[in-house]
């Protein structure tokens, strides 16, 4: 049977508790609980209305996850990431906590209903007078039932029921945190690419100079030092080409390990794609929704702790209180003796069992203690985890709105670097600059190459950093109608 929204789950685990509550009599659970609880909704700065209640990005939906990458109009990076999610150890842990949850929850449940057991026996008796010998044939069921008086069981069966549900929220956290890695080290390599082709030109170019400066040194026209730092200038090129192409198949190993792809294959699909860095489009501070915090896997299932050790802490004080039991048999009998054979119905209801604890050596009242102490530590956790979802989304920004101040500064820096560049290996072709000048000019250039492709990787990456910090994506309103971003786990 597929899983309810989670939405639709949290309010009949609110409706459970209350109607628990409820039918607890006398006894009010909710005065068993921590008088002071966290607020679980968001901080008073995002407060924007989420697309539904305990929503989470992408939906918890794999294909959503995708559409949000789909973005990027880049086929190879959704169909790494679905490799790296397939693989994934942490990915597979997370699910298997799912399963683990789910089994406790069911355990939980089953607190609350009756047991059913049959048994079956057969003997053979000797003679006892008036007895005669022979065989006894018995089969019976045996129901027995505690009666939740106090809702001991209800709330053991409520806190199941959130770590459940925090459960899947770390499953979908790790799937975000799969996709973000994996996007990271697939434009580290795209980054290390474009920038060997900036150096490979750059070296391509030193190489140039050194044969026209030997030319002229052989001519007469240069000295001879002019020769030995031009062949040195050009086997600093061929040295810093060597050092990236070793750093770019790093990133392919890294890539292989991520995604569990052979690398032949792996390297083919890279060479599909060209050297260049995506530059995404920019989402107006303004235009990000402040809720998004709200729906950070890490936040949810924190906040479901809390809810679940809560619970907790008013199961284990309503077993300080007396526990009411029912039970019952119903039997078939049969006899056999060289008499003759005769069948005997039997049943029983009861006994109705009610047990007052009196002394138990203080375990009870300890156990109350360490449920409220893993309470507390739960509150201290959650708060702690909404402090730092502000801190990484505020990182975020602010590095996002760095990087746009430094890039027109940077885009003017390499275009005026080049114009020099140029003008200086004309100058120097002409006999009116010399080589220092010429390499001076060219160290600037690539300097500013060098610093824009970085600016580039920068920029994607506090990209992937706010998707991540936002729990997998937001909702902006330029992006509404069409369904790219969606606020969906």
């Amino acid at each position: 049977m597929p899983l309810l929204p989670i939405h639709i789950r949290v309010r009949y685990a609110a409706l459970s508790l209350l109607l628990s509550m409820q039918l607890s009599g006398c006894v009010n659970i909710s005065a068993l609980l921590p008088a002071a609880k966290p607020d679980l909704a968001p901080p008073a700065q995002w407060i924007a209305p989420m697309p539904g209640e305990g929503a989470l990005a992408h939906d918890g939906q794999v294909s959503a996850l995708a559409d949000w990458w789909r973005q990027q109009q880049d086929p190879l990076l959704i169909d790494l990431i679905g490799a790296a999610q397939n693989v994934s150890s942490s990915v597979s842990a997370a699910r298997l906590r799912i399963e683990q949850a789910n089994a406790e929850r069911l355990v939980a449940d089953g607190s609350l209903l009756p047991t059913l057991d049959a048994g079956v026996s057969a003997q053979r008796r000797s003679a006892f007078p008036p007895f005669p010998g022979g065989n006894v044939y018995q089969g019976s069921l045996q129901a027995s039932w505690e009666i939740d008086l106090f809702g001991a069981n209800r709330l053991a069966r409520d806190a199941a029921q959130r770590r459940a549900q925090g459960a899947e929220a770390n499953w979908h956290e790790a799937r975000v945190s799969v996709a973000a890695e994996t996007a990271n080290q697939y434009y580290a390599l795209r980054g290390c690419r474009r920038l060997l082709t900036v150096v490979e030109a750059d070296a391509a170019s030193r190489t140039e100079i050194t044969r026209l400066t030997e030319l002229a040194v052989k001519a007469g026209f240069q000295p001879p030092a002019n020769s030995a730092l031009a062949r040195a200038s050009a086997a600093e090129g061929r040295s810093r080409v060597t050092a990236l192409r070793a750093q770019c198949d790093v990133d392919i190993k890294a890539l292989v390990m991520l995604t569990g792809l052979d690398e032949p294959d792996l390297r083919a699909k890279l060479d599909s794609v060209p050297a260049t860095l995506p530059l995404p489009t920019p989402v107006p501070l303004a235009q990000l929704p402040a809720a998004t915090l709200a729906q950070r896997p890490d936040i949810y299932a924190a906040a479901q702790e809390v809810a679940a050790a809560s619970n907790d802490v008013g199961s284990v004080e309503a077993r300080r209180y007396p526990r009411l039991s029912l039970s019952g048999t119903i039997g078939r009998n049969r006899f056999e003796t060289s008499d003759g054979a005769f069948n005997l119905n039997s049943w029983t209801v009861g006994p109705v069992a009610l047990s007052l604890p009196i002394f138990d050596g203080n375990r009870r009242r300890a156990n109350v203690a360490a449920a409220v102490a893993r309470y507390e530590e739960a509150a201290n956790v959650y708060r702690a985890t909404v402090r730092r979802a502000v801190r990484e989304v505020e990182e975020s920004l602010v590095n996002l709105d760095s990087i746009a101040a430094r890039s027109d500064d940077a885009k003017i820096a390499i275009d005026g670097f080049m114009i020099s560049l140029d003008a200086a290996q004309r100058r120097y072709e002409k006999g009116f600059d010399s080589l220092i000048d010429l390499e001076e000019a060219r160290r600037s250039k690539l300097g500013a190459e060098t610093a824009l492709v970085s600016l580039q990787r920068e920029r994607i990456a506090a990209w992937i950093a706010l998707y991540r910090a936002a729990g997998g994506g937001w909702q902006s309103p330029t992006s509404s109608d069409k369904n790219l971003s969606e606020s969906k786990p």
